[in-house]
């Protein structure tokens, strides 16, 4: 959808990403909130004398705080009666913050709407503004409660075709119900494909969703799916940092290697280990072996997300076990589901690191979490969703 005046390339924006503040998401407590440039990895660890490694380009991060949000938006250069007004972002209750952040990179603001609840616990939403004709883009990660915040989704999408919504894009920061892909017993359910089938039929156009736990699911959808990776956040964050001794990515369990493989690639090709484990239910995991060498290492575990932390903590037990110096937890969504405060603040962690696409409280912060803001990623997607423009080239 072309504007009333030129904008800049967005390619040109890469190198001006900046993070914004989770306003209301961290105020004080133990936790770290960081926010470095998101450059989608270019900037690789490399080997200096004596096996040390450092950021290549990029020079340590600066511990960010939220009391002085400060941006650079997207629409700088734009007068404001220039901007296209046909673009709409709007947010539901589950990580507002996060949807705050975005609307702010793309120098818009976020669309106003009321959601309230009746006594019997039934969701009401009714958008404050015009939307007739307009892309909107409505951000709302199903994280706990999930069947509260994806009915809330639902009656949203909702509102928004019958305001006469020219495109309903949903922003899924973290998919719920992701898990139950298949049929693994029998007389299972396959929520994946049934969440899918509903947001279909509540009328959205579009899905962005952000590391679904499987890339199968994205399958199950019948309208257009964006799948973008919270992976170059992280990578960009660690390639600030100086570890003095040799990095080893270590994959939680054998489902994981893909993701493990191409995070180890992108820093410096990094030698991969894997662990094995045999679960012996839900949320229960047994470790039995590790593939590979870790001793006098620096571990970094990769996973996709982080719910009881009971795989994780098991295996960076038997990473520490092994002889590993220290080990990095690394995640794009911190579910952080009793009792996974517990373990993961037990130590054996030198650092856990996340992204913020579920809105974690001030009880779910620990002193070795650090907290990536996602917002520029996922304003870029938007961007080039809305121009009609290439997602996968952000990450190229």
């Amino acid at each position: 959808m072309a504007s009333t005046a030129a904008a800049p390339s967005s390619s040109a924006f890469i190198s001006r990403r900046r993070g914004l503040a989770s306003a209301a998401a961290f105020r004080g407590g133990a936790s770290r909130i960081r926010s470095p440039r998101c450059v989608l990895g270019s900037e690789q660890l490399r080997v200096v004398d004596e096996g040390k490694r450092v950021a290549a380009t990029e020079p340590r991060a600066k511990v960010w705080t939220p009391r002085a949000p400060a941006q650079e938006p997207r629409f700088a250069a734009l007068q404001p009666e220039a901007r296209d007004s046909r673009m709409k972002i709007f947010s539901g209750t589950a990580n507002r913050p996060l949807a705050q952040e975005i609307a702010s990179y793309l120098g818009v603001d976020l669309g106003q709407v009321l959601i309230k609840r009746f006594a019997d616990g039934e969701i009401y939403v009714q958008l404050q503004e015009s939307v007739r004709g307009c892309d909107v883009f409505l951000v709302q990660p199903t994280c706990s409660p999930v069947n509260e915040n994806l009915m809330e989704l639902f009656v949203m999408i909702d509102a928004c075709r019958r305001a006469s919504a020219r495109t309903i894009t949903v922003v899924i920061p973290y998919f719920g119900y992701a898990r139950a892909d298949r049929k693994a017993q029998g007389r299972e359910a396959i929520t994946a494909k049934l969440s899918a089938n509903l947001l279909t039929e509540a009328g959205s156009d579009r899905v962005i969703v952000c590391d679904i736990h499987s890339t199968q699911a994205l399958g199950y959808f019948d309208i257009p799916v964006d799948h973008i990776h919270g992976q170059p956040v992280i990578l960009d964050y660690l390639a600030s940092k100086t570890i003095s001794k040799d990095l080893v990515v270590v994959s939680p369990d054998v489902g994981g290697v893909v993701r493990a493989r191409a995070f180890a690639k992108k820093l410096s090709d990094a030698p991969l280990a894997i662990v094995d484990k045999r679960r012996q239910g839900h949320n229960m995991s047994e470790v039995m072996h590790l593939i590979g060498d870790v001793k006098g290492k620096v571990a970094i575990m990769v996973d996709d997300m982080i719910d009881t932390a009971g795989t994780i903590t098991s295996a960076a037990a038997l990473l520490k076990q092994e002889g590993a110096e220290a080990v990095y937890a690394c995640s794009t969504h911190a579910v952080f589901s009793p009792p996974a405060i517990e373990r993961l603040s037990g130590g054996i962690f030198e650092e856990v690191i996340v992204t913020n696409s579920i809105l974690l409280p001030e009880s779910k912060c620990f002193p070795q979490l650090t907290v990536l803001s996602m917002a520029n990623l996922v304003a870029e997607t938007i961007w080039h969703v809305h121009r009609d423009g290439s997602v996968s080239s952000i990450f190229q």
